[in-house]
């Protein structure tokens, strides 16, 4: 049963590491969702508007504007002509992207990214074993459909339906079509299948995915030799399937895959601190040779 096989497997790492070291990087996505939430909110809320505008485009304390690419390229596919600071500001974060890793935008950035994080973890505790297989390459024909309904219709489409952006609007107002969409999400990855948003239907993870594949900052199984076969790597990861070309194979211990969210939960989980995070050099042969960025403590 996958829900106890993680808990012990978790329970490894906070007794060979302690209870900080075996969820420091989660404390720091959390504490970095949070606050960029709430730094949105604060306007709305509170009346200091540091932030204007929401995760698709946001005005800085009205000193640099910041757009989602995603949401630029559907506006170029519906026919818009977007403004230089619009323009300008989604090239500034698609280079960010590039350089910390463009999922790292589904763990550390997006705030569904807590929903579902917390329909896992109701899974592991109470043993869900339920788990209709999904095709996670079904997240880049969504994502197809998004740039064709923009296309057709001339608007941004994803954003009618982005739980993210729909998030937000439902924290403002109270209520709405927002937290609907939410708790369909949590039901899904809870009854259907496991990370069944995230990791096989997000249309925004599939682009940021797409990006990924380049970045520079990634996670290394430096200390492979050391693994135990214990499998809390695994069973912690959004993505499972990018960990094993790094830990089982000979080449790059370097995790290359774009759908990796370089969140760290393999770090975490892991009780003889197999990861690392590290950057690559790109201009090495396939990217092969990994620099050290940070151990684990």
């Amino acid at each position: 049963m996958i829900g106890p096989l993680i808990s012990e497997n978790r329970r490894l790492s906070v007794a060979a590491r302690g209870w900080l070291r075996s969820h420091k990087w989660w404390l720091m996505r959390r504490l970095t969702q949070v606050s960029l939430l709430g730094l949105f909110m604060l306007g709305p809320w509170l009346g200091i508007w540091i932030a204007r505008g929401n995760f698709a485009a946001s005005d800085i304390a009205g000193l640099v504007t910041l757009a989602d690419p995603y949401i630029l390229v559907q506006g170029l596919f519906g026919g818009t002509s977007p403004a230089w600071p619009v323009l300008s500001g989604a090239i500034l974060i698609a280079l960010a992207y590039l350089v910390l890793g463009g999922r790292a935008y589904c763990g550390w950035v997006c705030p569904v990214n807590v929903v579902t994080d917390t329909a896992f973890w109701l899974r592991e505790k109470t043993g869900l074993t339920r788990d209709r297989k999904l095709d996670r390459r079904t997240r880049l024909f969504i994502l197809a459909g998004t740039l064709l309904a923009s296309f057709l219709t001339g608007a941004a489409a994803w954003e009618f339906v982005n739980p993210v952006s729909l998030l937000q609007r439902a924290f403002i107002s109270g209520i709405g079509l927002g937290w609907a969409i939410i708790l369909a999400v949590f039901l899904l990855d809870l009854f259907v299948s496991r990370r069944a948003w995230c990791s096989h239907l997000c249309p925004v993870g599939a682009f940021y995915g797409l990006i990924g594949r380049f970045s520079l900052v990634r996670v290394s199984a430096a200390r492979r030799d050391a693994c135990t076969d214990c499998g809390a790597c695994f069973n912690i990861c959004p993505e499972p399937h990018v960990i094993v070309p790094a830990l089982k194979g000979k080449a790059s211990p370097l995790i290359l895959s774009g759908d990796c969210q370089n969140c760290g939960g393999c770090i975490d989980a892991c009780p003889v601190d197999v990861f690392q995070i590290s950057g690559r050099k790109p201009w090495l042969h396939g990217s092969r040779q990994a620099a050290p960025v940070s151990e684990t403590p």
